[in-house]
């Protein structure tokens, strides 16, 4: 009976281990920065970041967006928006 009782609360505990792994945040804000403009064919004058939870599990994901202003107010002359996983660091172009 108690190692039934042991056995069952090591895999609850590693189950547990492995959920909050899953979702958690390894990769920094300046580290998803630095790799979107590793990506980027031009050199962005404006960056903006966030951090969104998406999908059931909530994975994080940094969102990052560079730029270069337009001539006119409000339009850009360049524009790159990736998502970049921030547990596993993967990369993806969105925009």
């Amino acid at each position: 009976m108690r190692i039934a009782v042991i056995a069952a609360v090591l895999v609850v505990a590693f189950i547990a281990a492995q959920t909050c792994q899953k979702s958690s945040i390894r990769l920094t804000k300046e580290q998803a920065i630095a790799k979107a403009e590793a990506r980027t064919e031009f050199t962005p004058k404006r960056t903006q970041i966030r951090l969104l939870r998406q999908g059931l599990s909530s994975k994080p994901y940094w969102m990052v967006s560079l730029s270069r202003p337009g001539k006119r107010r409000g339009t850009f002359s360049a524009l790159a928006v990736y998502r970049i996983n921030a547990n596993t660091g993967k990369l993806q172009r969105v925009r």
